[in-house]
């Protein structure tokens, strides 16, 4: 059971399972909504997370695909909780900064490594894709 939740306590979440992959995201888009250099992401089927407390959502159709991803985020204290794609694959992005124990989940992939930061370095031996995977 993989566990975690905001900066204020409102919403709390739990995931069933280990994550398909965790990966570094250095799109325009999850860079603004982390804050920081690139998006840490574990990648779950969507029937494998579960919640509680209200989350606000942000529907980002700024996208590469033309397909919406929602992002949802704590509507008291603002921290972004998950990213949820619209492409139909029942797919649900939790942000790594938010669990309880983050330390054992290592990127294995970066996504997006075309619009990364000239200054950050990849992880050597870590898979790298110019676009989504």
């Amino acid at each position: 059971m993989i566990e975690g939740g905001c900066n204020c306590g409102a919403v709390r979440y739990r995931a069933e399972g280990d994550p398909i992959v965790v990966a570094q995201c250095h799109c325009t888009n999850c860079r603004r909504q982390s804050g920081s250099a690139f998006s840490v992401n574990l990648l779950f089927k969507g029937a494998a997370v579960s919640h509680e407390g209200d989350l606000a959502v942000y529907e980002d159709t700024d996208t590469f695909s033309g397909n919406a991803v929602l992002r949802k985020f704590c509507g008291r204290c603002g921290s972004p909780i998950f990213s949820e794609p619209t492409d139909g694959k029942g797919l649900l992005i939790v942000k790594a900064g938010t669990l309880d124990d983050p330390a054992p989940f290592v990127p294995t992939v970066s996504v997006w490594t075309s619009t990364a930061l000239p200054w950050v370095s990849l992880p050597e031996g870590q898979y790298a894709f110019e676009r989504n995977a």
